[in-house]
């Protein structure tokens, strides 16, 4: 089923931020937290595998945030505009890449639609107007 959500970054302190808002909402994590270690063949510094790569937490009327440490080994740099992202989850890859083709126009600072580790058809970009969209779609690759 498809959804929208909110995706944050920080720079370090995403489960601080995270267990703050699970103690304001009273909510509990939907799945595990992933750290930068989790990811396969990352060549991550040790100082910066325990960071966040993925935390989801259900706020109000179904929405839920997610979130993400930056690295600073990786030239990551937290700054208005890059902290916020909408998430978009279509059902189907044809409606994924409807979404990213039309929100891509003119776009600037984009990362095409792939295959990822996590199972998921993702991509990126910062529209014309500056806002940040992510894409996640579920359906696998025929």
């Amino acid at each position: 089923m498809a959804r929208v959500s909110t995706y944050l970054n920080f720079m370090g302190n995403t489960f601080e931020a995270f267990e703050f808002y699970r103690s304001v909402f009273g909510t509990e994590y939907l799945g595990p937290v992933m750290r930068m270690g989790d990811v396969p063949g990352a060549d991550i510094p040790e100082s910066e595998r325990a960071a966040v790569m993925h935390i989801e937490l259900p706020i109000l009327a179904g929405h839920v945030l997610m979130g993400t440490d930056m690295l600073e080994s990786m030239g990551h740099q937290l700054r208005i505009g890059n902290n916020t992202t909408i998430n978009l989850e279509p059902d189907t890859r044809v409606e994924t890449e409807r979404l990213y083709a039309a929100l891509s126009e003119g776009a600037s600072d984009s990362m095409g639609l792939m295959d990822m580790f996590w199972g998921s058809y993702w991509g990126t970009c910062l529209d014309r107007f500056g806002i940040r969209w992510m894409f996640n779609c579920a359906e696998p690759a025929a």
